[in-house]
């Protein structure tokens, strides 16, 4: 039996489609309440839990064998960290507890790129550079969270860890901030944009290197699946490219887009709508994304596939089921290759 914690979420949704393609029987454990839209077609049993709370996720993991833990709060909005470490380093704490205590036979926890302290000039980021963040909220959480596993793993817990760069591509029903882009981008509504770059990967490419860690992980050992470097103007070129829409793109000073993004988060929290950037999505923009992926490669089998391709899925994804903000009751057609 597997369960997948978090499985409405981009990667969850779409890590459920590919066991389900293998033939795996899957729990998705959700809180309640939660929109299970992105389960709609899928034969899944979905069991309701709240991470934050032991006995709950104790009890939801009876019987369980494999548990993929993708849960969590993905925030580049200053301000939130009461919330931040509650779900994502206290829930992880309560899911490597309930591992331990169900015999568990094996976790793969998600982690994060952002949970690795960066290096300076430009030296690669490796499973072996420390995790200890030095910027964003969201960064540190998911560090404390993936060293909470490692403590799993020291008391008995047979874990492993993944640690993705930005996921992008279709199935992206909560709107990352990719999505929120690419979204932008069909209504028209991208203009102007500011240098930077940063390594995104497919989420269909993240689930599978999920699960080749589940088969051939090595216990303790942390995996960066990452895929390629990209820079905005590229990302709005392929969009442009994709779309045949005439926008033009504006490149605005890195100092303005600074202190517009000082005006985000009160923006954000009178419109309801995830903000396009952050003083923290600009400083990550500006950041060392030399990442390597050779571990994964080498012990796993991982490899990703041409950005192009999936910024042109999750375009088409977005076009064919959103109007607004909320998808059709009705899905298109699977494109999961």
């Amino acid at each position: 039996m597997i369960a997948v914690i978090g499985g409405t979420g981009h990667l969850g949704n779409v890590l459920i489609r590919e066991l389900l393609k293998r033939g795996e029987k899957v729990i998705c454990i959700v809180p309640k309440g939660e929109d299970l839209t992105p389960l709609n077609g899928l034969d899944v049993e979905v069991r309701f839990s709240d991470i934050t709370d032991f006995e709950s996720i104790n009890k939801m993991l009876f019987g369980v064998d494999y548990v993929y833990h993708t849960a969590g709060i993905v925030s580049i909005i200053k301000g939130e960290w009461e919330k931040l470490y509650k779900v994502n380093v206290l829930g992880t704490r309560n899911v490597v507890e309930a591992c331990i205590k169900n015999k568990v036979k094996r976790l793969v926890y998600t982690s994060s790129i952002h949970a690795f302290k960066e290096p300076p000039n430009q030296v690669p980021i490796t499973e072996g550079t420390p995790l200890d963040p030095e910027y964003g909220e969201y960064a540190k959480s998911k560090a404390l969270a993936t060293i909470e596993v490692l403590k799993g793993v020291e008391n008995g817990l047979n874990a492993v860890i993944v640690a993705p760069t930005g996921i992008i591509g279709p199935y992206d029903f909560k709107i990352s901030e990719m999505g929120t882009l690419i979204l932008k981008y069909i209504k028209s509504k991208v203009f102007f944009y500011v240098d930077g770059a940063y390594d995104f990967v497919d989420v269909r490419d993240v689930a599978i290197g999920e699960i080749l860690a589940m088969e051939r992980g090595k216990t303790g050992q942390i995996y960066i699946l990452s895929g390629e470097k990209i820079t905005v103007k590229e990302i709005l070129n392929t969009l442009r490219s994709i779309s045949g829409k005439k926008i033009p793109h504006i490149k605005i000073p890195y100092s303005f887009a600074k202190f517009t993004a000082l005006l985000t988060p009160i923006i954000s929290r009178i419109t309801h709508e995830k903000p396009l950037f952050t003083l923290y999505s600009l400083s990550v923009l500006k950041s060392n994304c030399n990442v390597q992926k050779d571990k994964a490669t080498r012990e796993l089998g991982y490899s990703s596939r041409p950005l192009q391709k999936s910024l042109k899925d999750a375009y088409m994804w977005f076009k064919e089921n959103y109007r607004g903000n909320k998808p059709f009751k009705k899905l298109s057609p699977n494109v999961l290759q």
